[in-house]
């Protein structure tokens, strides 16, 4: 016997209403990615520091990001159909392969550009605006970062937590500007500069791989939960005898998980399919809401020896 949980009316309802609050945080994060990129860019250029241009620009990606996020986010919301039974959300997952791609080519570009300015240095001049306004930006670089991070677990999002991850590193890379242009207040030699700007690019990459990691690994249906921790559920019924072939997948807004079970071969059919449906509930109540739970029930004879 296999059983397989679909999504009912209410359980459809439910996730288009998730889509929506997401896409109303990521407007959000949005037009503040937009002001620090703003800001960092113009107090940038006017005080000639390749480094908080730099930081200006990985700002700026922040909000494209956040762009691609909304596109994302708004076809994972369409409906199952004949063609698409499993739904749309792994365009998100796509949306981060996007966004990865534009990290690395930021990335590179800034990495060139660093370099750049060894061979070509410019004369930085730095005011007390452009300090006030860099610290003003890592203020809100942190409001994002933990605001955008508590809605991503709140609301089961994989865009929203791995992009809260990648407004972190931001926050550790406009430390770094800060303590490039207090350096050169307090008279040190202005190469600090072009320095922090190749670190700022390694920032960058680094954030584009994990980006990459995270969702190709999705995509390649790496496991989402341990084998240890079904188990240790399934344990919790004594008419399971054996269990094997577990296998899971997908993200954490939606989780598949399959089974093989092994119950006694004089169970009826309506004490299977009620063990069934209280697993499937032991498993959303301790693992995810999400998940949809598939199970295949196999009869199990005393004189077998099962592996």
């Amino acid at each position: 016997m296999e059983k397989v949980i679909n999504y009912d009316n209410d359980e459809k309802n439910s996730l288009k209403g998730n889509c929506k609050k997401v896409k109303f945080v990521l407007w959000i994060i949005l037009f503040a990615n937009l002001g620090v990129a703003i800001t960092k860019m113009v107090v940038g250029y006017l005080i000639n520091s390749a480094s908080l241009s730099t930081d200006g620009i990985h700002s700026l990606s922040d909000g494209l990001s956040n762009v691609v996020g909304l596109i994302g986010i708004t076809i994972a919301s369409i409906p199952v159909d004949k063609e698409h039974p499993y739904g749309h959300k792994k365009s998100e997952i796509i949306a981060s392969l996007f966004i990865g791609g534009m990290l690395l080519f930021l990335g590179l570009k800034t990495l060139i550009t660093g370099f750049g300015r060894f061979v070509n240095p410019g004369e930085i001049s730095i005011t007390l605006i452009s300090l006030i306004s860099l610290i003003l930006t890592i203020g809100i670089n942190i409001f994002v970062t933990i605001y955008e991070r508590r809605k991503g677990e709140e609301y089961n999002s994989f865009i929203l937590i791995s992009d809260s991850i990648h407004t972190k590193s931001d926050i550790f890379i406009s430390v770094g500007v800060l303590i490039s242009l207090i350096g050169i207040r307090i008279g040190l030699p202005q190469i600090i500069d072009p320095i922090i700007s190749i670190i700022i690019s390694l920032f960058i990459l680094r954030a584009s791989y994990e980006i990459f990691k995270e969702s190709i690994g999705i995509l390649l249906d790496k496991a989402m939960i341990g084998e240890e921790r079904i188990i240790e559920i399934l344990n919790t019924f004594s008419e399971i005898k054996n269990i094997h072939n577990i296998r899971s997948r997908g993200v954490e807004n939606d989780i598949y998980v399959d089974m093989h079970i092994m119950i006694d071969a004089n169970t009826s059919i309506e004490d299977a399919h009620k063990l069934s449906h209280n697993i499937e509930r032991e498993i959303k109540n301790n693992i995810n809401p999400n998940c949809q739970v598939i199970i295949h029930i196999e009869p199990y004879h005393k004189d077998e020896n099962v592996l």
